[in-house]
């Protein structure tokens, strides 16, 4: 039996702890889908995945509970958070308005090597689309935060930041990747390569409008995860 404070190693051959395995493991099944939304997480099952006791499994649990992501109850135990057409329309509305003021900004203070960073971010999702290794949908997805994170990076408004992470649910949002096609993927990031354009051209008003267009693009995939 693995016990709790077995330490394992990712992929760069840094040592994780069983939580933070337990933790990852977890996270990334109710990203995938793997547990839809209102499912229940078993413990053992959950252990058994991420090749851990049921202990650190418990610790994971409480986290994601605290990030939104997990539902604890007494009498039903732990099941995976439930959004409503309700949940994904004001979560997308806010992301168009904070992202969109981010790109906005990022038009007027991005340095080059800021936007040398998201081209890069870019090349790295079209890359793993085009060349499709085993965990190509990982590398887009990761692609993606970073992108985002990138822009918001380059507003260098700290504030919008923490909004912006306050109101995403970034579970959601992996999980509506899940949700694209090959088109709807390219689709993605074409609007990465013209928010990215309006940036390092200084265009407040197309980097604004572009990172808009693409957020509604990702709301009508989380639309299609709920029907």
């Amino acid at each position: 039996m693995v016990v709790g404070v077995v330490a394992l190693e990712d992929s760069d051959g840094v040592a994780k702890s069983a939580a933070e395995r337990a933790y990852d493991s977890a996270r990334a099944a109710i990203a995938s889908g793997r547990y839809p939304s209102g499912s229940a997480l078993r413990e053992e099952e959950l252990a058994e995945a991420a090749g851990v006791s049921r202990t650190p499994v418990r610790e994971a649990l409480r986290r994601l509970a605290a990030e939104g992501l997990v539902e604890l109850t007494s009498r039903r135990g732990a099941r995976v958070a439930t959004w409503n057409a309700e949940d994904v329309e004001e979560i997308f509305a806010l992301r168009a308005d904070l992202e969109g003021h981010a790109a906005r900004l990022a038009a007027k203070r991005a340095t080059e090597v800021e936007c040398d960073r998201l081209r890069t971010l870019c090349g790295d999702m079209e890359k793993a689309l085009g060349e499709r290794p085993a965990d190509w949908l990982d590398r887009v997805n990761r692609a993606n935060s970073g992108f985002h994170r990138g822009v918001l990076d380059a507003s260098a408004n700290m504030r919008l930041v923490s909004m912006v992470g306050f109101v995403t649910e970034r579970t959601l949002v992996e999980r509506t990747f899940h949700l694209y096609d090959t088109a709807e993927l390219y689709r993605s990031v074409r609007h990465h390569r013209e928010v990215t354009d309006a940036i390092a051209a200084g265009d407040s008003d197309w980097a604004e409008a572009a990172m808009r267009v693409h957020i509604y693009a990702g709301r009508d995939a989380a639309r299609k995860g709920l029907r």
